[in-house]
């Protein structure tokens, strides 16, 4: 068999046979389009750009963090509120029921006042005078202190006057005489003293 091969042969060779320049530039063109492949891109707005994005970001972080910590101030000063309210309310009741209480206080005053002399040492009388200061006792834990103003000016602040005497002992305008003594605590006036005052 010969090697020779006809002109006829070779043409047909070439056209089966790709194109060495046309083989470049497809190639070529394949690795552009590669690079061309789109690339995941960021939803912004028209125009914007990272940097201002980040600004406003930052913004709304800051104004958040400001928000947060106004609420919590704002719960702490409601929780300091509360318990103040509640600490308040309850010296209130405890107030609420000394001064209930302060007419079993006179009551066991006038019954010391008026003690006959015959029994005075009984031991009764001194367990009876016993029960007297563990009421004394109970109102000074609370900072309840007696008004008796007797002598001093008259303060319809703290006093009640419910009669008036000309005195040559007491100037004008000041007590005569405490009919029943006044109570506060602090600045709470649980009872005001009935007293007389001199004209």
């Amino acid at each position: 068999m010969s090697d020779v091969k006809s002109p006829a042969d070779e043409l047909e060779r070439e056209d089966e046979t790709p194109n060495d320049e046309a083989s470049a530039e497809d190639a070529t063109e394949a690795v552009e389009n590669v690079g061309e492949a789109p690339e995941a891109e960021l939803d912004l707005p028209e125009g914007a750009n990272l940097m201002q994005l980040l600004i406003e970001a930052q913004k709304e972080a800051k104004a958040n963090e400001d928000g947060w910590q106004r609420a919590r101030a704002e719960f702490a000063n409601y929780k300091k509120r509360t318990e103040r309210e509640k600490s308040e309310l309850f010296q209130r009741a405890a107030l609420d029921t000394l001064k209930a209480l302060l007419p079993i206080i006179d009551d066991f005053d006038r019954a010391f006042e008026n003690v006959p002399e015959a029994i005075g040492d009984d031991p009764w009388i001194g367990g009876v005078s016993m029960i007297q200061r563990k009421f004394m006792t109970l109102l000074e834990q609370y900072e309840v202190e007696a008004i008796d103003p007797t002598g001093g000016l008259f303060d319809p602040n703290l006093h009640q006057a419910i009669g008036a005497e000309e005195s040559d002992e007491v100037e004008s305008g000041h007590v005569i005489e405490t009919l029943q003594k006044g109570y506060r605590a602090g600045g709470n006036v649980l009872r005001l003293a009935l007293v007389k005052v001199a004209n």
